[in-house]
């Protein structure tokens, strides 16, 4: 039994410790902090097609990436806990909606 749980207790740590900056995870709906980017880059932007293009979890604030348009021009945004966000801008051309 030792000799079992010695060796998942590694796999187990490793889920815990999510996913390293810069992977994106797949997952059918954004989550919270997700959803309120990507209505802050679209109420920005005044374009209603955005879409997720990752997100990089932090207790300080998920940097959730959008894209915007047809050619899903980059977006970034930083979203916090409480459902607020900060941060919206172009990643492409700065001042450019």
């Amino acid at each position: 039994m030792k000799a079992f749980i010695a060796a998942i207790l590694p796999l187990g740590l490793a889920a815990c410790a999510g996913v390293p900056a810069g992977e994106e995870v797949s997952r059918s709906a954004p989550n919270p902090q997700e959803q309120a980017c990507l209505q802050a880059v679209t109420l920005t932007t005044d374009n209603g097609d955005v879409a997720l293009l990752g997100s990089e979890f932090s207790e300080a604030g998920t940097l959730v990436r959008v894209g915007v348009g047809p050619d899903r021009v980059p977006w970034q945004c930083v979203a916090y806990a409480d459902g607020s966000t900060a941060g919206v801008q172009s990643m492409s051309d700065e001042g450019y909606l």
